[in-house]
């Protein structure tokens, strides 16, 4: 992987000093990729996805370079024929940016014309006729770069495959009909579809639309979901920055239900922390790190999601022993040689919570909550 980065790097910067020069070179190592890793292990998927990276860098030096028709032509032969002879496939998202290759309408629509007859057979009605054909990726890029919109939206009309049919979608928006875009997105679900790029899809067209509140509300949850908790709001954030981030984080809390104890990263990120835990009905997250954060912070802070939380479980390791006075104690592993005392039955509206640690030596009393909130039932 790392040397994939360093020849994109390298020929980004030739593109610098002479275009058609860095274009060659990166149809040469387009050409060269799929055969260099043939038996690489790429079953974790980071070659594919490093592979991807590097067509999407590549993809604007060739695009942007200044060559004259015949040098483009070659360019796009070789392209072509490696891209057949892609046996993994490696390259095969190079199909779908073939309308930018092309570089002119021109180009685009010499290929679609080259390649529409074959593309009508793979994609016909009848089973007897249809087949795979490399090529139909390459055929509808094409034909979307050629402004041929309503040629497109009738060739892909007997398909079912979402990677075929979001080309008439994108049609669809490129005339105008935006609505009709989404309708016709979501009529291609299915077990086989991607509903996170429908999702995606469908969004971008309502906000391109001027359909912000909509968009939020039908899928701006769902399109924007990351890695991580975290990273997922963020992402909705930032799209949304109209939209306060407590609600926000509450939609999301209400969108994930069981998974409450993953957004504390986000709550933290949004500075919520004095939030009533059971605003939402659940809190963002579980006890152990409410109180972890609180014990840093501020003592009351502690002592409140103490008081109010009946969540709070102790750990495994940790025995409990009963006192007379209806409380248990709660003593940790020898490692932490901390020790506890949970009010589990409050007879009364004030508890006091103390905290014991042989680390810093000190004892850390922690202020007297008044007029508490009662547990709940």
């Amino acid at each position: 992987m790392t040397r994939l980065v360093e020849a994109v790097e390298e020929i980004k910067q030739i593109a610098r000093v002479d275009p058609v020069v860095g274009a060659d070179g990166a149809v040469l190592l387009l050409e060269r990729i799929s055969p260099a890793l043939e038996n690489v292990d790429s079953s974790s998927g980071a070659v594919g996805s490093a592979v991807n990276r590097t067509i999407a860098e590549l993809v604007p030096v060739i695009a942007g370079a200044p060559a004259d028709l015949p040098t483009r032509t070659e360019w796009l032969e070789r392209l072509f024929d490696a891209h057949a002879a892609d046996q993994i496939p490696y390259i095969e998202h190079l199909a779908e940016y073939w309308g930018e290759l092309c570089a002119s309408t021109d180009v685009a629509s010499e290929w679609a014309d080259r390649l529409i007859t074959i593309t009508r057979l793979a994609m016909a009605s009848d089973r007897a006729t249809r087949g795979y054909f490399h090529g139909t990726s390459v055929c509808l890029s094409a034909l979307f770069a050629a402004a041929r919109y309503e040629e497109l939206i009738e060739v892909v009309q007997h398909d079912v495959l979402w990677t075929y049919k979001r080309w008439a979608v994108k049609a669809l928006a490129a005339l105008g009909r935006r609505a009709e875009a989404v309708v016709y997105a979501e009529q291609c679900r299915s077990p086989w579809a991607s509903d996170l790029d429908i999702d995606r899809m469908c969004e971008q067209l309502l906000l391109d639309s001027g359909q912000a509140d909509d968009a939020f509300a039908r899928y701006g949850l769902s399109a924007n979901r990351a890695g991580t908790y975290l990273a997922w709001f963020r992402a909705v954030a930032k799209k949304y920055p109209q939209r306060p981030r407590a609600a926000i984080l509450a939609d999301l809390v209400q969108h994930t239900p069981g998974d409450e104890g993953k957004w504390f990263a986000a709550a933290k990120d949004a500075k919520l922390f004095d939030e009533d835990p059971h605003a939402s009905g659940q809190g963002f997250c579980s006890g152990q790190p409410r109180i972890r954060r609180g014990s840093r912070a501020r003592g009351p802070s502690l002592a409140r999601w103490r008081v109010r939380l009946r969540d709070y479980e102790p750990r495994r390791e940790s025995r409990l022993r009963p006192h007379a006075d209806g409380r248990h104690q709660c003593r940790r592993s020898r490692g932490d040689r901390a020790a506890y005392s949970l009010p589990l039955q409050p007879s009364d509206g004030s508890h006091r919570i103390r905290c014991r640690c042989h680390r810093s030596g000190t004892w850390a009393a922690l202020r007297r909550v008044s007029a508490a909130k009662p547990y709940r039932s």
